[in-house]
């Protein structure tokens, strides 16, 4: 089932600050919510500093970005540091968000299946509806398709 044209489901995360995020907060602006395995590893370092390098684009094209991992903030706030993430991340450790997107469940890891988050990407518009979903993400050349969907849809 395709979530495009969807509203975001309801949540209340905590960010790595511990101030809860809502997806009431997220109305009024175009919203990247980009969904990834675990801090500070190889993938997801890339994928993190890819929004990174490309965070002054995003925010000019009027979206503001969230990564979401099962972290907890501590991790969150290292893997910040470390990378210089000009974005927050969310920790969604009982999956409260990450099921109803599809994006935990059974994956191929090394060969085996698996049960963890699957590498998903989520465009939502400023009234919070679902506009474009990439579903097991492939790192590279990731965050300029993102930005060339965010482009055609915000005109």
């Amino acid at each position: 089932m395709s979530l495009i044209g969807s509203p975001l489901p309801a949540f209340s995360l905590p960010d790595d600050q511990g101030t809860p995020v809502t997806n009431q907060d997220l109305l009024g602006k175009w919203t990247v919510i980009y969904a990834y395995p675990k801090d500070s590893t190889p993938g997801c370092t890339t994928e993190a500093c890819d929004f990174r390098d490309n965070f002054a684009r995003l925010k000019q094209a009027g979206a503001q970005i969230y990564g979401i991992s099962r972290d907890n903030l501590k991790s969150h706030q290292n893997f910040i540091a470390k990378q210089e993430l000009p974005f927050r991340l969310l920790s969604d450790p009982e999956k409260e968000l990450l099921t109803p997107l599809g994006a935990f469940g059974k994956k191929i890891m090394y060969g085996k299946e698996v049960e963890g988050i699957i590498r998903s990407t989520f465009l939502i518009d400023p009234k919070g509806i679902i506009r474009a979903v990439w579903p097991k993400v492939s790192v590279k050349g990731h965050v300029v398709e993102v930005l060339t969907t965010l482009a055609k849809l915000a005109q």
